[in-house]
């Protein structure tokens, strides 16, 4: 297997790089994500700091899982207490009784540091003997991802692609996993990084995601919000985001969604609607907004409270709860007959509608022979020509192998043809878009 080699040159290579565990004076190899940690947001920030330093260094996906996973559960299993800083509300009056239970904050940077001198104890000891399970082939998936600023001020999106789900929260039963996200920030990136952190890790903590993972997905989003409030409550944030996603577990397809980000299904050629995004002006939408007190007006478009244009959002934590943080989700079978899954943000779902969708890719992978590595940047280049000035992030993942997909397109394209000869049918008929059952 490939990853007998893989593996254990990673990790000579790691600890020749890094012989020594951190001294305090040591610099860190990544960015601490900002000063304080809340516990609970402690697994998602060192999760993503080891995931990006890990990948940024080549390491074979179920092993950047593997180790994160280990790393995490030792650091989490001791006393965290000397990392404990008081918020400055205890720290000008500790006999302050607290309506709620006083959130406990710990320094992110020893803690940051603590973390990657257990990532470097874990390498060693999987350098002499490694796991069973991390040499375990898994499913290959091809996904082409791309993503720009356009012509905004600053790129406020976010993506998250984790093939080796299972393995990154130790998740031991027969069951495959996949995760897929696209988060589209407004009003400052933090809210779509912090969903982009977070969302996964509180989707695979839900009690209900073995038997429910549409349900642990809804559930994710809604934690993640009264989550990030908090943070923003703490630092003065005001940004929010709009979110997708999709969990593949074995052969069932579970999205979820915030707002007006949207994935769509394609099978056999044909679009699959999976979901209706949300928009203030949506009757439902317009109707619970009043009933809550707030409004819906039309200015340059509908805008909730005459403000934000998202009427579903993780953050904006100044129109809550007008602009819910309680997604939506739906479940659909796989059949092995579907093509590809197509994740994106508004930047791209404006102006390309979901039935030219196909025909893009098609002519995409006609052109390139099959080759789909850089479909997303055909789809994001189609959208910036069709007048998008927003960012726009399109994530393609192949459920068939493309070059399947091309001699399956051109076998229908032969009998169509035969058939509207043999029975005088006008040619030119459009292919109908399908909603999910």
């Amino acid at each position: 297997m490939a990853c007998d080699i893989e593996i254990p040159g990673f990790l000579g290579a790691f600890l020749q790089d890094f012989p020594a565990p951190l001294s305090q004076e040591s610099p860190l190899p990544w960015k601490t994500p900002g000063t304080i940690l809340s516990h609970e947001e402690v697994e998602g920030e060192l999760m993503e700091l080891a995931m990006s330093f890990l990948g940024n260094r080549n390491a074979p996906p179920s092993l950047a899982a593997a180790l994160t996973h280990e790393a995490i559960s030792r650091l989490l299993q001791a006393d965290l207490s000397e990392f404990r800083k008081l918020p400055k509300q205890e720290e000008e009056d500790d006999d302050k009784e607290e309506e709620n239970a006083p959130v406990i904050l710990l320094d992110a940077k020893n803690l940051a540091l603590s973390f990657f001198n257990q990532l470097w104890e874990v390498s060693g000891q999987w350098q002499k003997q490694m796991p069973v399970t991390v040499q375990t082939l898994q499913r290959q998936w091809l996904v082409s991802i791309h993503a720009i600023r356009n012509t905004r001020r600053k790129m406020e999106d976010r993506h998250v692609f984790l093939p080796s789900f299972n393995q990154l929260f130790g998740l031991s039963d027969t069951v495959d996993r996949a995760y897929f996200a696209v988060f589209d920030g407004h009003g400052g990136v933090d809210a779509a990084r912090y969903a982009a952190v977070h969302v996964h890790v509180n989707t695979a903590h839900q009690p209900e995601l073995p038997t429910d993972p549409s349900g642990a997905l809804k559930e994710a989003f809604q934690h993640t919000d009264k989550m990030f409030l908090l943070k923003a409550k703490r630092e003065g944030l005001q940004s929010g985001t709009t979110g997708v996603c999709a969990l593949i577990a074995g052969t069932t397809l579970h999205v979820a969604w915030l707002g007006d980000s949207q994935v769509i299904l394609v099978q056999q050629g044909q679009v699959v609607k999976l979901m209706e995004p949300h928009r203030p002006e949506q009757q439902d939408e317009k109707a619970r907004i009043e009933a809550l007190g707030g409004f819906v007006s039309l200015m340059d478009c509908w805008r909730v409270n005459g403000t934000l244009a998202v009427s579903r959002a993780i953050g904006d934590v100044f129109q809550k709860p007008y602009v819910s943080g309680e997604a939506d989700a739906a479940s659909r079978e796989l059949t092995g007959s579907e093509d590809y899954l197509l994740l994106a943000c508004d930047g791209f779902f404006d102006v390309i509608p979901h039935q030219e969708v196909t025909s893009l890719v098609h002519s995409h992978l006609v052109k390139q022979q099959g080759s789909w590595l850089h479909v997303a940047e055909e789809l994001v280049a189609a959208a910036r020509e069709r007048g998008s000035h927003d960012n726009i992030t399109v994530m393609v993942v192949f459920l068939r192998d493309p070059q399947d997909l091309l001699e399956s397109r051109a076998q229908e394209a032969g009998n169509s043809q035969a058939a509207v000869r043999s029975q005088g049918l006008p040619p030119g008929l459009s292919i109908p878009e399908t909603s999910t059952p």
